[in-house]
């Protein structure tokens, strides 16, 4: 009945990315209708193709990243809190970019500075799993997303006060307001390896992840390796959202809500819930990335803060539900 449910919730959510992508690719501050563009002479063309297309590509990219990364850390941890970003991850990540920003590292290839994001993503996976444990609560989960948020922003602090010259402090500040505007093929190209690769290593982590359900003893006792599956979860995680905040920044939230709006449609075993939550992680980023472009402001508002707009009220409402079910 679930499998059922789950099959036509993907093919639902196919569809519906589908529609937004079309949305996507014709929304904007001029409405290009496809329907009436006159050829590859109209210079509309050059607007979808250099800037709409790539922008529409990374927000698919990005939000299937973080929707499924939140749904495997959640999975691995059996922790309805754990998020990429909750947990300090993108932080970490926004914090290896931020490294390379100060250090004018990234002018010498952009590469450079996709790999210090990933790295500084792997490094707080690593560390959030070491210090809560493979079986903590959600209070000791929390603290460690604390701490590691701290570290994060204390690094990024220094190195705004610290920036050697305004250019770098301004690339600092756009790093940590998420956007998916002015994107280019160049970025798509960038993330796109990384993000399918961690993604792609992430799926395979569903039948431990299933497994784990029934606890650390339980999940040995049926041949699980539970080093392998914490290091495909750290390596996964880390490629996937370290390439997603190196060409967008920090853009929180997703991985949290996702999840749980797509956990009531299939149940809950993990293995089912990572494809849904890659397909409405890319549908709900998509979805705010349009709105916002919609905003009759002069100055596009980030997506970040519409997913944070968004994102803590829910968060706010999951804690309260948490805080009677264990009362």
């Amino acid at each position: 009945m679930k499998r059922a449910s789950g099959i036509r919730l993907e093919l639902g959510l196919m569809a519906l990315l589908a529609a937004l992508s079309a949305l996507s690719i014709c929304a904007g501050r001029v409405w290009i209708p496809l329907t009436h563009l006159g050829g590859e002479n109209d210079p509309r063309w050059l607007i979808i193709t250099a800037l709409r297309i790539p922008r529409t590509l990374l927000g698919i990219l990005v939000g299937a990243a973080l929707g499924l990364s939140g749904a495997s850390l959640q999975g691995y941890t059996r922790n309805p809190l754990a998020d990429p970003g909750v947990l300090g991850v993108s932080a970490m990540a926004a914090l290896g970019a931020v490294l390379t920003l100060y250090l004018n590292l990234a002018l010498g290839s952009p590469w450079i500075l996709t790999a210090f994001a990933m790295g500084g993503a792997a490094v707080g996976v690593t560390l959030l799993i070491l210090i809560a444990g493979p079986a903590g609560d959600a209070v000791s989960f929390l603290l460690a997303g604390v701490i590691l948020s701290s570290i994060a922003s204390a690094g990024v602090a220094l190195a705004l006060g610290l920036a050697p010259n305004p250019w770098a402090s301004s690339e600092i500040t756009t790093w940590l307001m998420g956007s998916l505007a002015d994107r280019s093929i160049v970025e798509v190209q960038t993330a796109a390896p990384f993000i399918l690769l961690g993604g792609a290593l992430l799926l395979t982590t569903g039948p431990a992840l299933d497994a784990l359900t029934l606890g650390e003893t339980g999940a040995r006792a049926l041949g699980v390796s539970l080093r392998r599956t914490q290091t495909s979860i750290a390596v996964g995680v880390g490629l996937a959202c370290g390439a997603a905040v190196a060409v967008t920044g920090v853009i929180g939230f997703v991985g949290l809500i996702v999840p749980h709006a797509v956990r009531q449609f299939v149940g809950e075993r993990p293995s089912r819930l990572l494809i849904p939550s890659a397909l409405a992680g890319a549908d709900l980023l998509l979805a705010a990335d349009i709105l916002v472009r919609a905003t009759p402001h002069a100055n596009e508002v980030h997506v970040s803060v519409a997913m944070a707009a968004l994102g803590a009220p829910f968060f706010l409402g999951l804690l309260i539900a948490m805080r009677r079910k264990l009362a």
